[in-house]
């Protein structure tokens, strides 16, 4: 399972260092989940995209504090 952990770290690590980069791709995701439900669960969609953009841009913020 440390495999695991480590790789999640990872990933934290480049979408902390790139937190303006991911949040286009936070977007894009929710623009294809919206297509492939048909609009069906487009509100639920926007929360999670909303609730990650969000997160993003408090890192992206602590980023260019340092």
């Amino acid at each position: 399972m440390s495999g695991t952990g480590d790789a999640f770290d990872r990933l934290k690590k480049a979408v902390d260092d790139n937190a303006d980069k991911a949040q286009k791709v936070v977007d894009k995701a929710a623009e294809a989940a919206k297509k492939a439900t048909g609009g069906a669960h487009d509100e639920k969609i926007d929360k999670g995209a909303g609730a990650a953009t969000e997160y993003l841009r408090k890192r992206a913020e602590e980023d260019r504090d340092k």
